[in-house]
């Protein structure tokens, strides 16, 4: 056992990947690895993840050497196995543990070691493990949910793409041209595609005067290679005269040359693409916007509990403050994955977030007002608004006091700007606090930079009172 913990995690970190080849290291799990052993005043602890297959995914330790990383995952191993291996010239002790469940399955666990054999910890401390070994469950649960929901987007897309190729297959325009003469005969569909008057002879010239400037070079070169021997011509480009682009492909082969090899019969056919090169530039914007928002989530979720940890007095207050807004955040994010990250109405996500405060016998928070459609960013950084304000509310507030209430309300203005009230009555006589928390300032400063919001929090004696202002797009209805 090492005394300097942070280096001896580090170095055994890179020096465990490389053995394995493996496991991955992650902050947010290095950091869980950390609370493990702090919450057992331990010098040691140990965090592993592994898939349905047994590979391990992820590795997070403190305080163990790098000869120490293999008898600590032998002893992760024998801990599932309900069975902890009693390993020949051991150094490490176990002390406690907690499984890692995700959606009822075990896929690793939450060690805590020691280099000598101590007492169980009590019932308190070993819950607190459990706590821990949960929230990394929840995280990765959040990961997850967001990976799969770029997958089911890209998979939509694709899916979109194909059904684009099919109807291209049911509209072919074909065509013979004759390079001596410059006529092309054609079919009724040809002239329609490239915007020209109909007809069943075309000069070749006026094709290609209505390809689009941007790609005419591209299509002369290509199919003058075809001319010149290649035979096979295939290419894409855009027609003048259409906004947004009509885009056409083009097919074509050389069929006959004269006996000094030039070409005299070219036979070919173009069929319209617009939906599918307009499917792949959605693509491309959607997997970039998914991208955006998985970053953005995992972000929120880092700062969230870098500044947890630096407003908690100890890890017990860390634990839950943390779990708990996660939990709002988790909960926003399932309804986005819902609506495939189009945003949802704030009557939906108000009464997600503020039902876990609420009694379905005797209600007492009230919401009211007319849907209105929130912006992914602005979803989750109301999301944890209303659970700060509920969550203050139910400690110090009205919902602390049998007869309190909670109105939400809000309007849209003609500005198409959102105006909720947060107002609570009937608690206890509020008594503005000398320092603001983490939660004040997450409601008053950090979230309000984020969803381009204005926030005022004010603590009058008959009882907290929130304003949110925000600019909005449409409305649900619209």
């Amino acid at each position: 056992m090492q005394d300097d913990r942070s280096n001896a995690s580090n170095d055994a970190g890179d020096s465990a990947d490389e053995a394995q080849g493996r496991a991955q290291r992650d902050p947010d799990f290095d950091r869980m690895a950390k609370l493990a052993a702090a919450l057992m005043s331990a010098p040691a602890a140990l965090l592993t993840l592994a898939d349905q297959d047994g590979r391990q995914l992820v590795q997070a330790d403190v305080g163990l050497s790098s000869a120490q990383i293999t008898e600590a995952l032998d002893l992760a191993e024998g801990f599932l196995a309900n069975g902890p291996a009693e390993a020949v010239n051991r150094t490490l002790f176990l002390h406690a543990g907690a499984p890692i469940v995700m959606s009822g399955r075990t896929f690793g666990a939450l060690l805590v070691l020691d280099n000598e054999r101590r007492p169980a910890p009590d019932p308190d401390r070993q819950a607190q493990l459990q706590d821990v070994a949960a929230l990394a469950g929840s995280l990765v649960v959040l990961r997850d949910r967001s990976q799969a929901g770029a997958r089911a987007e890209a998979a939509l897309v694709h899916a979109e793409t194909r059904r684009a190729i099919a109807l291209e297959a049911a509209a072919l325009a074909s065509w013979v041209w004759d390079p001596r003469t410059g006529i092309v005969e054609c079919d009724t569909l040809l002239p329609e595609l490239f915007n020209m008057p109909p007809a069943a002879k075309m000069r070749a010239r006026d094709i290609v005067v209505s390809i689009d400037r941007r790609d005419i070079g591209k299509t002369r070169k290509i199919f003058q290679e075809a001319l010149e021997g290649s035979d096979d011509y295939s290419g894409e480009y855009r027609i003048r005269g259409f906004d947004p682009p009509r885009w056409l492909a083009a097919r074509g082969r050389v069929v006959e040359r004269d006996a000094d090899g030039r070409p005299t019969l070219v036979f070919g056919v173009n069929y319209d693409i617009t939906e599918r090169r307009s499917a792949e530039e959605r693509q491309r914007l959607l997997l970039r916007e998914i991208n955006h928002r998985v970053k953005n989530t995992l972000a929120t979720v880092q700062a969230l509990a870098t500044q947890t940890v630096r407003h908690a007095r100890e890890p017990r207050e860390f634990l839950d403050a943390f779990s708990q807004r996660l939990r709002a955040l988790g909960l926003a994010h399932g309804l986005l994955s819902e609506y495939e990250w189009r945003g949802i109405g704030i009557r939906d996500l108000a009464r997600l977030e503020l039902s876990p405060f609420d009694d379905d016998d005797a209600p007492r928070i009230s919401i009211s007002g007319p849907d209105a459609l929130l912006s992914p960013d602005q979803t989750l950084g109301l999301a944890l608004i209303l659970h700060e304000l509920a969550s203050n509310a139910l400690k110090y507030g009205a919902l602390s006091a049998p007869g309190g209430s909670v109105l939400v309300s809000w309007t849209v203005t003609s500005d198409k700007r959102l105006e909720l009230q947060w107002t609570e009555s009937g608690g206890p006589e509020v008594v503005p606090p000398s320092h603001h928390g983490f939660g004040s300032i997450l409601i008053r400063r950090s979230l309000a930079k984020v969803i381009s919001s204005e926030v005022t929090h004010e603590f009058p004696s008959e009882g907290v009172r929130a304003h949110i202002s925000m600019p909005l797009g449409e409305t649900a209805e619209a």
